[in-house]
């Protein structure tokens, strides 16, 4: 069981400000939640294999193929300010 010190303590350390209401409100959230844990820890898993997901997850990817862009000066014009054959973008890095 976790208690309200306890609370106080983890929202100190994560630079959490937390009401007396919250207080009480995340010291019955997270007894729950440690409650389920060891509910948890309480099963047989000996022939169970670990994963990170419960199901399969497969990536779908296609063939990166280079192609000629269609209409150079049509995307350039769309932009909102260009130079050139380029875009002008804001200046992100000081010459200091």
């Amino acid at each position: 069981m976790i208690d309200s010190e306890q609370v106080r303590k983890v929202a100190n350390l994560a630079r959490l400000e937390l009401t007396a209401d919250e207080e009480v409100q995340f010291t019955t959230q997270l007894g729950s939640i440690l409650d389920y844990i060891e509910q948890l820890n309480q099963l047989d898993v000996t022939n169970v294999i670990p994963t990170t997901r419960a199901i399969d997850v497969s990536n779908v990817t296609r063939e990166d193929i280079l192609q000629p862009c269609p209409d150079r000066e049509a995307i350039l014009s769309s932009a909102p300010q260009q130079e050139g054959d380029f875009f002008r973008v804001p200046k992100i890095l000081n010459a200091d």
